[in-house]
């Protein structure tokens, strides 16, 4: 059987880890933290901030939202807190299809 490779995955990222994801300065992810209530990152005892996996998932929905759909942040507010499964399921679908896309895509450049 030929080697199957696995993504790692970790159990928390750092605030320069989730910056380098989102390309985004840490003080917008701080301030995010600040408005929206399904973000709470744990911290440390130095007061670092350590991101789970679903900490980064919300992060995907946020930025989906303010970012691509163009919601202010008091419509993402509302539209979380109001359909928060079907946001969570809308997210689970779009980064299903992006890594489809992405394995298309080196597919098509090997060839």
């Amino acid at each position: 059987m030929p080697y199957k490779e696995r993504e790692i995955n970790k159990m928390y990222y750092t605030m320069g880890e989730v910056t380098e994801m989102f390309g985004v300065n840490a003080s917008q992810i701080r301030f995010y933290e600040k408005e929206f209530d399904i973000l709470q990152p744990k911290k440390n005892k130095k007061g670092n901030r350590l991101f789970t996996p679903e900490d980064i998932e919300n992060l995907k929905i946020i930025f989906t939202l303010v970012d691509e759909k163009g919601f202010t942040l008091k419509g993402a507010k509302e539209h979380l807190k109001n359909n928060k499964g079907d946001v969570k399921e809308t997210q689970k679908i779009i980064d299903s299809l992006e890594r489809i896309k992405s394995f298309l895509l080196k597919i098509n450049d090997e060839i």
